[in-house]
């Protein structure tokens, strides 16, 4: 019965150590994400269309050429499985605005983190 008792206590133990090492785990990928995967994508598009994506077309314009701008599109940019850009660890569609927010002279990309909700200290940002 004691033996019982100690496994148990220390599958708990376990159980507990390895939730927290899974949200590190999704907010390392998430920041991975916004801070260098997306880097050089932005910034071939920059170089080709002259700026950034605008909010309104968003990181969809990576790889489909937005529809005013299709004579000067070179992309796609992002290989995107499926055709869209993956959602962050959390199932939700990354946060994208052009000009930025958090960083004026260029573009605000993150995850709105474990809660979900945007503008709170748990973002992932490129900033």
């Amino acid at each position: 019965m004691v033996v019982l008792a100690i496994l148990g206590l220390l599958v708990g133990v376990l159980v507990v150590n390895l939730g927290g090492d899974l949200d590190r785990g999704q907010q390392d990928v998430s920041k991975l994400f916004v801070q260098t995967t997306l880097r050089a994508p932005l910034t071939a598009y920059r170089i080709d269309m002259g700026n950034y994506p605008t909010t309104a077309e968003g990181l969809q314009a990576l790889i489909t050429a937005p529809a005013s701008k299709a004579d000067r599109w070179r992309g796609p940019y992002f290989d995107a499985p499926g055709g869209k850009i993956p959602l962050d660890p959390w199932g939700e569609p990354y946060a994208y605005r052009f000009p930025g927010v958090k960083n004026p002279g260029s573009y605000d990309l993150y995850s709105k983190g474990p809660d979900g909700q945007a503008d709170t200290a748990d973002d992932i940002g490129n900033w």
